[in-house]
């Protein structure tokens, strides 16, 4: 289980944004990570002006939320 955290969105919240993420890229292979993770991953690095490695470690890898 991960913290939560002031930068936290639900799932409901975070429905509408999916759709237009996904419509990004073309799928040409299942994805290892879950968007809703990635995105978490990158408001809390907005919301808290850290660097890419000083993400905690309870978000994806901070290679893979970057590479998104």
């Amino acid at each position: 289980m991960r913290r939560a955290y002031d930068s936290d969105i639900t799932r409901e919240q975070f429905v509408p944004i999916l759709q237009d993420l996904e419509n990004v890229k073309k799928n040409t292979r299942p994805r290892k990570v879950d968007l809703y993770d990635i995105f978490r991953a990158i408001l809390y690095l907005l919301k808290n002006a850290c660097t890419w490695r000083n993400m905690p470690h309870d978000f994806p890898n901070w290679r893979i939320a970057r590479y998104y």
